[in-house]
């Protein structure tokens, strides 16, 4: 039996029309979970996460006993109880060491789980220059390697970031919103039946400046490393069951475009549109009728046919006036 809450006041009333399913879903919530294992390494590294995060994250202090492969319950009551889909879990052992476990949930159900562990080489925010960006806009995103479109594996990580940095949809687009961008790249070539090779992370913050080379108004664009940097290698990972995608990846009707008959869209978002006409005979199309539209050889004939029908006299059959005589 499907247990039903009924709110008790408007405050709880508001608060479980917030988690009911919408059209267009809020902001994905990130969750930090420090685990009972994690150390000052995984706490600074979760901190400059979450900061990339903000204002969409909430962070625990206290550790938490959690084993996510097995045992997920936890995870489903910190995801309820919260009210988050995004979850980041740290642990530290000798087998997986400065590992990070993201979690995805729907329905605060688990949906995928992924294990990356921290290479040893990392740095963070307090590493470079103290230079920020807005909090709460949106990060420009890049995938570099083939593998993000091939590999099971590295196609887990690009949805994951994906999703992890989506941030809100909206329309609107301003350029000065453009102000930090985040790399993510496949460390060296990679071959089916190899050894996975590291994610890189890199935070980068654009910088614009003025210049008029070739005579267009075009700003000069670098890139200037703000941190975090870090080094992941791919560990355990969990995917959903096929229910759970088809549930998960279900369309509102409202969310669909219908479009009209004979009308398409490219993949550029330009609409095309087919008409169907019958057979044309432009022999017979009625056009004005302008004199400055004809031919020379129509004006000519029909001056030829003025000249016969019209009598004009010309010099010769006039006769002179005869002289009168003086008196």
């Amino acid at each position: 039996m499907i247990r039903t809450v009924k709110p008790k006041n408007a405050r709880a009333k508001r608060a479980l029309e917030k988690k009911e399913a919408k059209v267009v879903e809020n902001v994905k919530q990130a969750l930090f979970i420090p685990g009972q294992t994690s150390n000052k390494v995984l706490h600074d590294v979760m901190v400059d996460l979450s900061s990339l995060k903000k204002p969409n994250m909430k962070r625990f202090n206290k550790k938490n006993n959690i084993r996510p492969f097995e045992d997920v319950s936890g995870l489903e009551f910190l995801s309820e109880k919260n009210d988050c889909s995004l979850m980041v879990l740290s642990s530290n052992s000798k087998k997986r060491k400065n590992n990070l476990t993201f979690i995805r949930t729907f329905g605060y159900k688990i949906y995928d789980m992924i294990e990356l562990q921290i290479a040893e080489n990392y740095k963070l925010l307090s590493d470079f220059r103290k230079e920020t960006f807005t909090v709460g806009l949106k990060p420009m995103m890049v995938f570099q390697g083939s593998a993000f479109d091939t590999d099971p594996a590295f196609m887990h990580v690009k949805s994951l970031f994906m999703d992890f940095f989506r941030g809100e949809v909206t329309t609107l687009q301003d350029v000065s919103g453009l102000q930090h961008i985040i790399s993510v790249t496949i460390a060296g070539d990679y071959q089916d039946g190899e050894t996975l090779p590291n994610v890189l992370f890199r935070v980068y913050k654009l910088k614009t400046y003025r210049s008029e080379q070739g005579g267009r108004k075009l700003p000069r664009v670098e890139l200037s490393e703000t941190g975090p940097r870090l080094d992941f290698k791919i560990g355990r990972i969990q995917t959903p069951t096929p229910d759970m995608v088809t549930e998960a990846m279900k369309r509102s009707k409202q969310q669909d475009i219908k479009m009209k008959k004979n009308v398409e869209l490219d993949s550029m978002g330009d609409k095309f549109g087919r008409i169907h006409m019958g057979k044309q005979e432009l022999q017979n199309l009625q056009t004005r009728k302008m004199k400055g539209l004809k031919s020379k050889f129509d004006q000519t004939g029909e001056d030829d046919e003025g000249d016969d029908d019209e009598s004009f006299v010309t010099a010769d059959d006039i006769e002179p006036a005869a002289k009168k005589p003086k008196h």
